[in-house]
């Protein structure tokens, strides 16, 4: 047990150790601009029991830019602002059917927190916050009828690598849930970073 304590003790030291030491992300003020592709999808709800059997998708395009403060090499705050335009998708399947669909064309604005593995070359990378997406949301489902045109809270979560000697390129796949729709929006999406300071 002894053993096995000291090896766990001399391994988490190092770990600090190198933390300190490497850059992932660099400290200070940055702008990132990303482009991707995104699809929007009903939510899993169970409504009474049931769920929804049919696959209710969107696709279309996105675009986002933050305002980063590195504040250190593994942490960062990043207020942003994108677009989300998707339209529903054709689904020859559902012939003689309603035309369940899901639809967003909104713009975003919020904030989010990244935590970053300071690692050279390819670092991985978690972010979450909360936004506001201010647009026209449709969620045609069995389950679901919501067609407005509003201010939605929305929760981004994204999982990425910074990769590169500076770690500047970046390529993540992202998810803006709006609960609210009962719709959320996957996103992949590249971007890049340069600094202003």
């Amino acid at each position: 047990m002894t053993k096995n304590f000291r090896a766990l003790f001399y391994i988490s030291t190092l770990l600090l150790l190198s933390f300190n030491q490497t850059k992932a992300q660099k400290t200070g003020n940055f702008i990132k601009a990303s482009i991707g592709f995104a699809s929007s999808s009903s939510l899993y709800i169970e409504n009474y029991g049931q769920q929804d059997e049919v696959d209710v998708m969107g696709s279309g395009f996105y675009t986002e830019g933050e305002y980063v403060f590195g504040i250190t090499s593994w942490f960062s705050v990043r207020p942003y602002a994108g677009i989300i335009l998707t339209s529903p998708d054709k689904n020859p399947e559902l012939q003689n059917q309603p035309q369940y669909k899901v639809n967003t064309r909104a713009f975003l604005v919020g904030g989010k927190i990244r935590l970053c593995a300071p690692i050279p070359w390819v670092a991985p990378f978690i972010e979450t916050g909360i936004g506001a997406s201010i647009g026209s949301f449709e969620t045609f489902t069995p389950s679901h009828n919501f067609n407005k045109s509003d201010v939605l809270m929305h929760i981004p979560i994204n999982l990425g690598l910074a990769v590169g000697p500076k770690n500047n390129i970046e390529i993540a796949v992202s998810f803006y849930v709006h609960p609210a729709a009962k719709q959320s929006t996957g996103v992949f999406a590249a971007g890049f970073s340069f600094p202003i300071d």
